[in-house]
């Protein structure tokens, strides 16, 4: 058989369901998740692989919708396994639909991620075929060989899937303690390469899984673990060399988790390429008490750091289990802003048990003022999502307060609809705060604020010099980018 009839393995990550404020960024990068496990299967002999990531599709066959056209994709390059990411809640739906038409065709289907994770049951009554819990690269290879063979009961032997038996749903317990999780030094480098119709700007890249917080709102959870710093620094320098590859975001939740080794990564990729490179991180703000850590960053080219303030206000942090005031939330804030393009991240009208004693107005006067204090370059507000597999939505499903799947499905939660039932404030009155919040930062000034910039140009060089000026120029630009596509957001609202 030739290489070019062997089996087809498709990957694919489904589009948002609408226009959010990922949108803009998702056609310059991609998911991290599916490539990698894309790039195991493609080791085994005997199969061909491509990832379809309809966020970040340029080319190729489009539908009414503008998004990829599966029907012509299948007719073109028929696939015979489709595996789908799902990671994101808010685009459960449209993997449903996508499963629909894979299963008209004969074709086999994987879900993975954490929403498959903790709903797995129904998950396979939308036509998927194999649920896989946790770290699929430990049973994706076996789990494709099996599918191909039509070997159905051997998938009794693989630990941590899901599926479907003589009616009932079958769950796999996961592989002995100790097996559970890789060797994540031995994981392949991701083959960006598979990804087909996309142009990838900037490179999603990790060493770290896992978060040792227990934030009430986040689905995260297990004790984190991580590569080896050589084995980031040896990926990066991959992706320079053969992929001339210059900007990149480390995905991990928390970069600082394992302190030496993030240290001893960007010490490397310094002495390599000095700061050459460019890198967005996420981290915790107490990142900001560890000066070696930024210095060495720094001199790597980190160049934006993303933070979850979440919340400006003490109660709500309380209620999260952040772990800290809002007062020392400032304070680490300006230390990070001596060093980085800071993006906070925040989180609207969060839901106290027993429900929350700061009116409406009084909460968005105090992000404001937070917002100014901190003089944060870049925003993005959003309503608390009881994302499943959550402490979040527990509380909340037992205080009756989440609108049901038929009022609210699952494509609504993407941070900007509100889920369940707010305290003393209106549905629309909670859906509407991010907008407000965001609404301010990014205004129509901006767009003055870049032509008077200009023209002072030459003055505020020789006193503050180029970088100064550079920084509040392009700030203003990004604000700018930011007012237009809130505007196009609240249309969509109205």
């Amino acid at each position: 058989m030739e290489s070019n009839e062997w089996p087809l393995i498709r990957v694919v990550i489904p589009a948002f369901p609408q226009i959010n404020i990922f949108t803009p960024l998702a056609n310059k990068t991609t998911a991290l998740g599916p490539i990698l496990i894309a790039t195991v299967v493609n080791k085994l002999w005997g199969v061909r692989v491509e990832v379809i990531d309809e966020n970040n599709c340029r080319r190729g066959p489009r539908d009414k919708n503008n998004l990829p056209d599966h029907a012509v994709l299948q007719r073109e390059n028929p696939a015979t396994i489709v595996g789908f990411y799902c990671g994101l809640t808010s685009t459960m739906e449209r993997v449903w639909k996508l499963a629909e038409f894979y299963h008209s065709q004969s074709v086999k289907t994987i879900a993975g991620g954490w929403h498959s994770h903790y709903l797995p049951e129904e998950t396979l009554k939308h036509h998927i075929d194999v649920v896989v819990h946790g770290d699929a690269e430990l049973v994706v290879s076996r789990l494709i060989t099996c599918l191909l063979l039509n070997e159905n009961k051997s998938l009794e032997n693989i630990p941590g899937i899901s599926f479907a038996k003589e009616e009932q749903i079958r769950n796999n317990p996961p592989a002995p303690q100790g097996l559970e999780n890789p060797d994540m030094d031995n994981l392949p480098f991701p083959d960006f390469g598979l990804l087909r119709y996309a142009k990838v700007k900037i490179y999603p890249i990790g060493r770290i899984r896992g978060c040792s917080m227990n934030c009430e709102f986040c689905s995260v959870k297990g004790k984190p673990r991580w590569a080896s710093p050589q084995h980031l620094f040896g990926l990066v320098s991959w992706l320079a060399e053969t992929r001339r590859a210059r900007h990149f975001f480390i995905v991990d939740d928390r970069s600082e988790q394992d302190f030496k080794g993030t240290l001893e990564f960007f010490r490397l990729i310094a002495k390599r390429y000095g700061n050459r490179l460019h890198f967005t991180v996420q981290i915790r703000l107490e990142t900001a008490k560890r000066t070696e850590l930024l210095e060495a960053m720094k001199k790597a080219g980190v160049g934006v750091v993303c933070v979850g303030f979440e919340s400006p206000i003490d109660e709500d942090l309380e209620a999260m289990g952040k772990g800290y005031s809002a007062a020392k939330m400032l304070e680490w804030t300006k230390i990070l802003r001596k060093h980085f393009w800071v993006h906070g991240m925040f989180i609207a009208g969060y839901p106290i048990e027993g429900g929350s004693k700061i009116n409406p107005r009084e909460t968005v006067k105090r992000f404001r003022q937070f917002i100014r204090k901190a003089r944060l370059d870049t925003v993005q507000v959003m309503l608390p999502i009881p994302l499943v597999g959550t402490n979040l939505r527990q509380r909340l499903d037992d205080e009756k307060k989440i609108f049901p799947l038929g009022l609210v499905s699952w494509q609504k939660y993407d941070g900007t609809n509100p889920c369940f039932q707010p305290d003393k404030m209106t549905v629309e009155e909670f859906q509407n705060a991010p907008l407000m919040l965001m609404k301010g930062f990014y205004n129509y000034w901006s767009f003055f604020r870049i032509g008077l910039r200009i023209i002072v140009f030459p003055i505020d060089y020789f006193i503050r010099g180029w970088k100064n000026w550079y920084h509040g120029w392009y700030r203003d630009v990004i604000r700018s980018a930011g007012h237009i596509l809130v505007r196009r957001w609240r249309q969509l609202r109205s």
